[in-house]
């Protein structure tokens, strides 16, 4: 007996019974049982990207004379509606499924021919629109999703991560030219080093930021060649000569980022290539967020028994027993999703090792993981931007502790050499003494020229505080 409230679909393997109120069909029915692995499906991005490429190819295919135009129309009118989150809550199918994709985007046509019959006037699962047949008529799998997670990447870096990290480097920025007179205590080796602006250290968490920027721009051309076009092994077999021009017009056009065809289907189906290179620009611009926070949140320690040179926002108590006590909170959780983002990265390095002859089969896990690093890194810039680098703040520390600095001694090299200035750091060292202290003692060095060579601003820049002599 037919279950209360479904309907009956049919695929190539027979009848399926589908709730009565869902719009996908058969296909998508056996996915969900065979698939009930982890409960996530794809995120927004990739459903739009899916629902823009099935608008574009009805389009290029009534453009070619293989769609009569209502037919074409609203299968272009139900993927849009797809494209623009209308439906979203149709594809419940897990991202573990078949390494193809196949079974998301069977879910796709199926709901985007249910929909389409909808429009013109029928019911769901009539098929006066086929899925196979139309909606997905010069099409395959095997190039459509390789062009979806392409494109899903390259609208999620145009519309959230690069606009992030922009507005990240541009607080940075300010940051730098806000804190440029104040002259601190250099460090490397966690040691102390000769005196450096903490404008200048701003300046180059600004410039991190900046050049990962730039190399995520670069992965933009990567990800621009599609493989649509291809069909099922590369060879372009079942669609017409001119559908991937046409189609990439349309999809260009729409999507408002330039895609074109791959000048080699097979690399573009069988690899991951392209999705690796881009995970790698955002893996470096996940280890450089990384070094910015951490830095950020030393600078801030303390605020007594720390660095204490900066100041950050206290966002909220930072212990649940110790009263008064604010933690690097924002910091801490951008280094978090950063950490995420580098094992998502490793997932798809695996999953680029997993391409065997014709097709790679690991497109849904490395698409997923990939949109996902973007999505969280995008988050993550922004908040830290928003709630921790806006409202931070110079101490006094800095300025104080360089006076004190014994790498102040490298200043006093050019007059009296390495040796006799290493014998002044020593002594002040041990005696607990400034260097013009001790080199008041220990050289002929007029008080007028050790205030010259020991000026810590002066130590900020090129040159070695003779040029003046």
């Amino acid at each position: 007996m037919k279950p209360a409230g479904t309907r009956t679909e049919h695929d190539a393997m027979g009848p399926v019974e589908v709730p009565e109120a869902a719009y996908w069909g058969a296909s998508t029915q056996r996915a969900l049982a065979n698939f009930p692995i982890s409960g996530k499906t794809f995120p927004r991005p990739f459903i739009a990207a899916l629902g823009l490429i099935k608008a574009a190819a009805a389009q290029a295919n009534h453009e070619l004379g293989l769609l009569p135009p209502e037919l074409a129309l609203a299968i272009a009118k139900a993927a849009w509606e797809v494209a623009d989150g209308r439906w979203d809550d149709q594809f419940p199918v897990d991202v573990f499924q078949t390494g193809s994709g196949t079974s998301t985007h069977m879910n796709a046509n199926e709901v985007i021919a249910n929909r389409a019959a909808e429009l013109l006037g029928g019911r769901r699962g009539d098929r006066v629109v086929h899925p196979n047949d139309h909606v997905n008529l010069g099409q395959s799998s095997n190039d459509v999703i390789p062009t979806t997670v392409h494109l899903a990447a390259l609208l999620t870096l145009r519309d959230r991560l690069l606009p992030a990290l922009t507005r990240l480097e541009t607080a940075l920025n300010q940051k730098a030219d806000a804190f440029w007179p104040v002259v601190k205590t250099g460090r490397t080796h966690l040691q102390d080093a000769i005196p450096v602006r903490l404008g200048q250290e701003f300046g180059g968490y600004a410039a991190q930021v900046g050049q990962a920027r730039v190399r995520l721009d670069q992965a933009r051309r990567e990800l621009s060649a599609v493989a649509l076009g291809g069909t099922a092994v590369g060879t372009g077999f079942g669609a017409h000569r001119r559908f991937a021009e046409r189609a990439l017009f349309h999809l260009s056009e729409a999507a408002g980022v330039a895609v074109h065809e791959t000048g080699n289907h097979f690399a573009a189906q069988a690899s991951l290539d392209g999705v690796v290179a881009a995970s790698g620009a955002v893996r470096g611009a996940a280890l450089a967020l990384v070094k910015v926070a951490g830095d950020i949140a030393l600078l801030g320690s303390g605020p007594r028994a720390g660095y204490g040179e900066i100041t950050l926002p206290a966002v909220q108590p930072g212990s649940s027993m110790m009263p008064g006590k604010v933690n690097p909170v924002i910091a801490e959780a951008l280094i978090q999703a950063c950490a995420q983002v580098v094992g998502n990265d490793a997932a798809i390095a695996f999953a680029a090792q997993r391409g065997a002859f014709e097709l790679n089969t690991m497109w849904p896990v490395a698409g997923c993981n990939l949109v996902g690093s973007m999505e969280l890194l995008a988050a993550a810039a922004g908040v830290f931007c928003e709630r921790c680098v806006v409202g931070i703040t110079a101490t006094g520390r800095g300025p104080a502790l360089v006076a004190s600095g014994l790498a102040l001694a490298t200043a006093l090299v050019p007059a009296i050499g390495y040796d006799r200035a290493a014998a002044i750091a020593r002594e002040a060292a041990e005696t607990g003494r400034t260097i013009p202290e001790v080199a008041r003692e220990r050289t002929n060095l007029s008080d007028a020229e050790l205030a010259r060579l020991l000026d810590p601003a002066s130590m900020t820049g090129p040159g070695d505080g003779t040029e003046d002599t």
